[in-house]
């Protein structure tokens, strides 16, 4: 009778635990940050106690489940509107490398050490940190890696570029995170534009070349490292 009553609560929580990642949408599946993660391993030990704990109801053994669901859910919707709780919740980036030279107060920082670093490079093909002009450690653990790009015309033998070539080809922009946001949600974010060295006038005057006269109307306008913008309207 006992192993009936386990049987049926392991196929129930089953179904359930399905269906509350469903809800907590696909996110859950395919980045985990640290909150993520304990929510997760949450639900799956209270998930076990219940299927072992027969003496008590399966009311009274989901509601926890339930409690966490509904607090994931509430700073899932938070973190759409304020990036502030994102970074809380999720953290910042960490630049690990930047034009081949490797930041060692960050991996530091982080306790990321040389043979995980080497490991990541070789699974991304770059076979030398010099190669790398931007590394950068996501909040999910993932290491992103952009290499430094090489003129295919030299590789052929063609003549580089002439400076007045390379002032047509607009400015190059040098920051920790590629693309760098520069509105999110309406609200613009000044620290970002500090780093490019760049004022709220200057990218009001760019906006207006998107049709854009107020902030409001943005949903997201980033800039990339070749200084060229894009604009995503609500």
């Amino acid at each position: 009778m006992e192993m009936t009553a386990i049987l049926l609560r392991t196929t129930f929580m089953y179904f359930f635990v399905f269906l509350i990642l469903r809800l907590m949408g696909k996110r859950e599946i395919g980045k985990l940050s640290v909150f993520d993660l304990v929510i997760s391993i949450m639900i799956a030990e209270i998930a076990v106690i219940v299927i072992e704990t027969t003496e008590k109801s399966l009311l009274s053994a989901v509601s926890p489940i339930l409690l966490l669901v509904l607090i994931q859910i509430g700073f899932a919707f938070l973190s759409l509107k304020s990036r502030k709780i994102r970074m809380l919740l999720d953290g910042k980036p960490s630049v690990l490398i930047r034009d081949g030279h490797l930041n060692r107060k960050e991996m530091l920082k982080q306790r990321y050490n040389l043979d995980d670093l080497l490991l990541q490079l070789r699974e991304k093909q770059v076979a030398a940190v010099e190669d790398v002009e931007l590394a950068v450690l996501e909040s999910t653990g993932k290491l992103s890696v952009i290499t430094k790009k090489t003129d295919g015309r030299e590789a052929q033998g063609e003549s580089r570029p002439s400076s007045s070539d390379k002032s047509e080809q607009g400015p190059v922009i040098r920051y920790e995170v590629l693309p760098m946001p520069l509105i999110m949600d309406g609200i613009v974010q000044d620290e970002n534009l500090e780093k490019l060295g760049k004022t709220r006038f200057w990218l009001k005057n760019e906006l207006q070349k998107f049709d854009v006269d107020n902030f409001k109307q943005v949903f997201l306008c980033s800039i990339d490292h070749k200084g060229k913008l894009y604009v995503d309207k609500k």
